[in-house]
């Protein structure tokens, strides 16, 4: 098995992506989530996934959901991880 090199992406890179012009893009955990596509598909309708796009919407999804959703969506979705320096 190969690994691969994950994009990393900067919460500045992650904000502007919370519009239809930009797409769609959320940050839970360290991992970067286009959710462009599935707006239409989240049972709690794209409102709520609007609140959070552009953000890190970690504490949020925790709250709503199990580890299995993740697990079932996840990979599907995630475009990259959040790679930034530690802010001292």
């Amino acid at each position: 098995m190969r690994a691969t090199m994950s994009k990393k992406f900067s919460t500045a890179d992650v904000a502007p992506h919370r519009d239809d012009a930009n797409g769609y893009w959320l940050i839970i955990e360290n991992d970067v989530y286009d959710i462009s596509s599935f707006m239409s598909e989240h049972p709690g309708g794209d409102k709520v996934l609007k609140r959070f796009a552009g953000k890190n919407a970690t504490k949020a999804f925790w709250k709503y959901h199990s580890e299995s959703v993740l697990k079932r969506y996840g990979a599907k979705y995630k475009i990259g991880e959040v790679g930034e320096a530690a802010k001292l």
